[in-house]
C-alpha cells in the first residue's frame, strides 16, 4: 500500500487549503485513513480520520474547521481545512490501515502505512 499526500502550501490566517491523500494498493474501501501533523520537536499528532463506513473523527482543535472525506472511486481521502490558524502550521501526513480498531484510531503507531508529508504554513 502506498500513499501520496499533496495540497500543502502557504496561506494566510483565515484562509483555506485542501489536502489530498491518494492510496494505491490494497482494498481502499476497507482502509481507515487518518491525517496527522507534526512540528519540529513534537510528536506526530492526530488530526482527523475516516473509517471504511465514512464515520469521521477529529481532534477537538479542528472540529468545525476541518472536514475529512473520501472518494472510493478515486482511492482518495481529502482534508478540507478552513479558518486556518498559525497554530495549524505543520507537516501533514496521511496514514492508512485496513484493520485498525476504533479505540486506536487516534494513535499514529497503530497505522501500518504512511505517505510522505506535505507542509502547511499559515501566516499571521
Amino acid at each position: 500500500v502506498q500513499l501520496q499526500a499533496s495540497g500543502g502550501g502557504l496561506v494566510q490566517a483565515g484562509g483555506s487549503l485542501r489536502l489530498s491523500c491518494e492510496v494505491s494498493g490494497g482494498t481502499f474501501s476497507r482502509q481507515t485513513v487518518g491525517w496527522f501533523r507534526q512540528t519540529a520537536g513534537k510528536e506526530r499528532g492526530f488530526v482527523a480520520a475516516i473509517r471504511w463506513n465514512s464515520y469521521t473523527y477529529y481532534v477537538d482543535s479542528v472540529k468545525g474547521r476541518f472536514t475529512i472525506s473520501r472518494n472510493n472511486a478515486k482511492n482518495t481521502v481529502y482534508l478540507a481545512m478552513d479558518s486556518l490558524r498559525p497554530e495549524d502550521t505543520a507537516v501533514y501526513y496521511c496514514a492508512a490501515d485496513p484493520s485498525i480498531i476504533l479505540s486506536s484510531i487516534r494513535v499514529s503507531q497503530q497505522y501500518a502505512y504512511w505517505g510522505q508529508g506535505t507542509l502547511v504554513t499559515v501566516s499571521s
